[in-house]
């Protein structure tokens, strides 16, 4: 029996909702507004359109996952590298190998499968149950359950439970900042939307599923369900995102394919000549193999992971969540931070900051303020107190009532001096609210709402030396400063009544009114954000802000926080539509702010900021962010106010929320990459060094230098302990003054293969002299000579690299004491496999004599004199001239 396919969601074409009329729409959808869809009818819908839950997209078996992390290049040349090393016998080197192809994988297969939570945390978003009307009652049915035309009541603290058009609201606000990014909740109303292309946040006779009703209540109709929703627009868009690889990823995997093809053709080159010098087939075939095995960095990958696990842990103490390890060292290679607004660099809060009284403006409430006005901000509003003390209510009627009481006027207090006696709700035609209290056997109305509304209801206004004529232009003009500067304003003003009317209109009491103030509010920037921000821009970052709320607004939080100018251009979202890609990528580099965009159109920034070439930081709470925190280069997340959405498609959580914790980020990412850096610097130094030994000793009349069994005992000793020591490396000096590596950069440049040659050249140089001088001498030590100089050589060579310009002393020696435990093991190692008679049969090795032991030693510092002559010429501007001037 075949299994029967889910029906496919999008039955109909949908008109734009937000332009129809209440009628026409519930005729669209054909159901009764007094009776709602009866339960038959319901039961058809919903087999027609699915159910109202975000379709996950089909996954890969974990399995399948699992194996797919063994298909990168580099990691098949360490599979066969350590096939090779079994079949030679060195089962160490096979051990160790299969051993990181194995973590690799693990973490590899850990990272994919967190990537794919973001689509199940969506889930958790929905709302589990709605009310409803259906055939002429309320019932409550499951969320998943719900259909186009079903009418949903909504009150406050509900979960929107579907996209709504609203058909009645009574004081209805939805929290919408997840989906649009606006700082407060957005009033709604059931009237008509004119525009076509209004952006959600000015759809204001609509509510989107995974919204939040605060305050008031509301009955909206269905017209849309599970993936049709906003919401569920965006989990197609995470579905559809691919992560991008990390700068690592992509450096290692470029050195990795090079690296492989220039060994393959040098040991083919050391095979042919040792059998062109007479050499036996066998003795140059191991010797080949095992030069491969020994010139492929198989430590690298384990270096990599300690690097990025042991900054990953120090930044969990910083407040720095890391859910991918990557994204450490992608921090250090960021050219640009796309931040939201609303609780990442703001704190998601109102805050009455700019006062207009006495014609005069005031950033803060001092002496000349009138007690109406603060007994306006304290008695005006529906602050309720919770049960354990907490203040609940409208984010703006709360920022007027805590700068009262900041003044002094507790508004519980005053509300039992002065109890309310009745009210006229604010609409949204009036834009006004008026409350009616007794105070001193009189009766007096506060008033407060949009300047523009009421200004000309008022006839007066309130001067120090009393009521004087209104001068509304000038009020105006005030009105219009503040709100250029970002702020949100509301006037405030009063009437004295003889009695309580009987029955209280808006035509009654709202006229002749006297004139208060005005207020200014805003979502304040976080106070350490300042600073955070002027540290990106020392570190050449370029901060961003990409927000839903208004322009005016966006610019001065931005120009507040040092990210723009007040001569800045702020893009809309409107206007980014209408740009062009090639447009758009033409400005894209130059603008700081953006305003009421949409979540597709962050990914389109993002998007075009990397096709300019630049590393993308994508901060966020929302969400809207899902899905460019997903395209980004790295994604962090806001771990207190930020969604699970949101946190699941991130690379990192700041779990502070503090914009801050992100510079900390950036100085560790940094500062592993440099270490990263300095491993391959004295691996390949060292390889490359072994190579030039073993290929240049016919061309000067020299046997053989080194069999096969030292080659890999040379691998094993310096490549081990004292490379993974290099990983606890401090950072260098100026870290944070230099600007970001620019992501095109080679893993090489800065002079690193101009290093690796000559260097190389030099040890490889040193250790035939050495041989030279032991062979020719009559030594039969010669081989052990040249085995002990080639080790130690890296032994000064790894201490002299542990800073690109500064110099060991200047460095501090035992800055490092991990590195230099590693050096002092692997001499120690280097002396046993001379001098303990068991290890000699082994490694084919003899005792040196004194002499021999001091002219080896004597011999291998000269690489650490030589790198420390190259830092000083660098210090001083005469080689390699990049941004590590430390």
């Amino acid at each position: 029996m075949k299994k029967s396919r889910p029906p496919q969601q999008r039955k109909y074409s949908p008109p734009p909702w937000h332009l129809l009329e209440s009628w026409q729409t519930t005729a669209w959808l054909k159901v009764d507004p007094e009776k709602g869809l009866n339960q038959d009818e319901a039961r058809q819908r919903l087999a027609a359109y699915g159910p109202n839950v975000l379709r996950e997209p089909r996954r890969r078996s974990m399995a399948r996952m699992f194996f797919s992390q063994f298909a990168d290049f580099m990691i098949i040349v360490l599979i066969l590298a350590g096939a090779v090393s079994g079949f030679i016998g060195e089962l160490t080197d096979t051990v160790t190998i299969i051993v990181i192809v194995v973590l690799n994988a693990v973490i590899g297969f850990a990272q994919e499968y967190r990537a794919e939570q973001a689509i199940i945390a969506l889930k958790r978003l929905a709302s589990p149950i709605a009310q409803v009307l259906r055939d002429g009652e309320i019932r409550t049915v499951a969320a998943h359950e719900l259909v186009p035309g079903d009418l949903v009541l909504l009150e406050a603290g509900n979960v929107v439970p579907a996209d709504l058009r609203l058909l009645d609201v009574a004081r209805l606000k939805v929290e919408e900042a997840a989906l649009t990014g606006e700082s407060h909740p957005a009033e709604k109303t059931g009237a008509l939307i004119k525009e076509l292309d209004s952006p959600l946040g000015d759809r204001h006779n609509m509510a989107y599923k995974g919204s939040v009703a605060t305050y008031g209540r509301g009955v909206g109709i269905v017209i849309a369900t599970g993936m049709d929703t906003e919401l569920g627009k965006i989990a197609e868009l995470l579905h559809r995102e691919r992560e991008t690889k990390t700068p690592l990823q992509q450096r290692l995997a470029r050195f990795g394919q090079r690296l492989s093809l220039l060994i393959l053709a040098i040991c083919a080159i050391i095979f042919l000549a040792g059998l062109l010098r007479g050499e036996t087939p066998l003795q140059m075939f191991l010797t080949a193999i095992s030069l491969a095995v020994a010139a492929i960095p198989e430590a690298l990958p384990a270096v990599a992971t300690v690097s990025l696990a042991v900054g990953a842990r120090r930044l969990v103490k910083k407040n720095a969540l890391i859910r991918r390890l990557p994204a450490v060292e992608t921090l250090g290679s960021v050219t640009f931070i796309c931040s939201d607004k609303t609780g990442t660099l703001t704190q998601n809060r109102m805050v009455a900051e700019a006062f207009y009284v006495g014609n005069r403006l005031h950033n803060n409430i001092d002496g000349n303020f009138p007690s109406l006005l603060l007994r306006a901000f304290a008695l005006n509003n529906d602050i309720r107190c919770g049960r354990n003390g907490r203040l609940h209510g409208d984010p703006t009627e709360m920022a007027l009532y805590k700068a009262a009481a900041d003044a002094g006027y507790d508004g519980a207090q005053l509300a039992k001096e002065a109890p309310r006696l009745d009210e006229i709700p604010f609409d949204s035609e009036r834009k006004l609210m008026t409350t009616l209290h007794s105070e001193n056997s009189e009766v007096i109305a506060y008033s407060k709402g949009a300047p523009e509304n009421l200004l000309p209801r008022c006839g007066t206004q309130w001067t120090a030396d009393g009521p004087q004529a209104l001068d509304s232009k000038k009020i105006m003009a005030a009105a219009e400063q503040m709100a250029a500067n970002g702020l949100r304003v509301l006037a405030l003003a009063y009437r004295r009544l003889a009695e309580q009317p009987q029955a209280p209109s808006a035509d009654e009491i709202e006229t002749e009114l006297c004139f208060l103030g005005l207020a200014g509010l805003l979502d304040p920037p976080r106070p350490e954000a300042r600073e955070a921000v002027a540290l990106c821009k020392s570190a050449g970052i370029t901060p961003v802000m990409i927000t839903g709320d208004h322009p005016a607004t966006a610019l001065a939080v931005a120009v507040r926080l040092g990210i723009a100018e007040k001569a800045d251009k702020v893009l809309i979202g409107r206007q980014l539509a209408n740009m062009s890609l090639a447009e758009f990528e033409k400005e894209v580099e130059s603008v700081r702010v953006y305003a009421r965009v949409a979540p597709e159109q962050k990914i389109k920034i993002v998007k075009a900021l990397q096709d300019r070439g630049e590393f993308v930081a994508m901060t966020g709470d929302g969400v809207n962010d899902a899905p460019a925190l997903r395209c980004a280069n790295i994604g962090i997340a806001m771990g207190k106010i930020g969604t699970d959405v949101a946190r699941e498609a991130a690379h990192m959580v700041l779990q502070d929320d503090n914009f801050a914790t992100i510079v900390t980020a950036v100085r560790e990412g940094r500062r592993i990459y440099d270490n990263i850096r300095k491993f391959v610097k004295y691996v390949m130094t060292g390889n490359s060094a072994e190579i030039w030994t073993l290929f240049l000793a016919p061309f000067v009349g020299l046997p053989l230098p080194l069999l096969p069994i030292q080659i890999l005992w040379i691998n094993l000793v310096t490549d081990g302990l004292p490379g993974l020591a290099l990983a606890a490396e401090p950072e260098e000096r100026g870290t944070m003054q230099r600007p970001p590596r620019p992501p095109q950069e080679s893993l090489f440049a800065q002079g690193m293969w101009q290093h690796i040659l000559w260097i190389g050249l030099l040890m490889g140089g040193i250790s035939l002299f050495s041989q030279g001088w032991a062979y020719f001498g009559g030594s039969t030590h010669w081989q052990s000579i040249v085995f002990t100089v080639l080790t130690l050589s890296q032994m000064g060579h790894v201490l002299a690299i542990r800073s690109e310009s500064v110099s060991l002393f200047g460095r501090g020696f035992f800055s490092n004491r991990l590195l230099l435990g590693a050096v002092a093991l692997t001499f120690a190692l280097q002396m046993a496999v001379l001098y303990v008679p068991f290890l000699q049969p082994i490694f084919k090795t003899e005792a040196l004599s004194a002499t021999e032991l001091l002219f080896s030693l004597a011999l291998s510092s000269v690489v650490f004199f030589a790198v420390e002559i190259e830092k000083w010429l660098r210090r001083r501007g005469w080689l390699y001239r990049n941004h590590h001037n430390g």
